[in-house]
């Protein structure tokens, strides 16, 4: 807490009027930054487009995100693997995540995506993006054009029927 008092320019004391403790900040502050990254993923997105269109759409925008925001994204990934989000962050966040799914089901709906579980789909999908991010981020190669098409060609072609 002290050292998230110091980068914010606060007195610990200060953080402990508005958080109890390190896990509720931690929670409230990937439950903001959860809640932002579904809020850009669904930029633009319309539904009426035809599936894939607004696939790619939905896809791209969550590859912006998460070289955009690197940070955050890495700091959701790593709240995802540690003790501290409680049950209701992770409720809350599976509420957050249905617009995603339903995208999903949408393309097993209309026979666009292989007959596989949805949540397998999104892992596939989100998966696919965090690795290709992180592997420019910490290379320090900026994703191209043409990496990022190939990038998209390789996600669309391995779920679709």
């Amino acid at each position: 807490m002290s050292e998230i008092a110091r980068e914010a320019g606060l007195a610990t004391g200060t953080l402990y009027i508005y958080f109890k403790n390190k896990e509720e900040l931690i929670n409230v502050l990937f439950a903001r930054c959860r809640q932002s990254s579904i809020e850009n993923y669904f930029q633009n997105y319309d539904p009426a487009l035809p599936f894939k269109s607004g696939f790619t759409t939905v896809w791209m925008n969550i590859l912006q995100y998460r070289v955009q925001h690197f940070d955050k994204a890495v700091f959701m990934d790593q709240c995802y693997h540690s003790p501290f989000l409680n049950e209701c962050t992770m409720k809350l966040t599976k509420q957050m995540i249905k617009p995603l799914f339903k995208l999903m089901e949408r393309g097993k709906e209309e026979n666009v995506f292989k007959e596989i579980d949805t949540f397998s789909l999104m892992v596939f999908v989100i998966g696919s993006i965090h690795e290709g991010v992180k592997n420019a981020h910490y290379s320090r190669k900026p994703l191209t054009k043409t990496a990022v098409n190939n990038m998209f060609t390789m996600c669309w072609d391995g779920m679709k029927r």
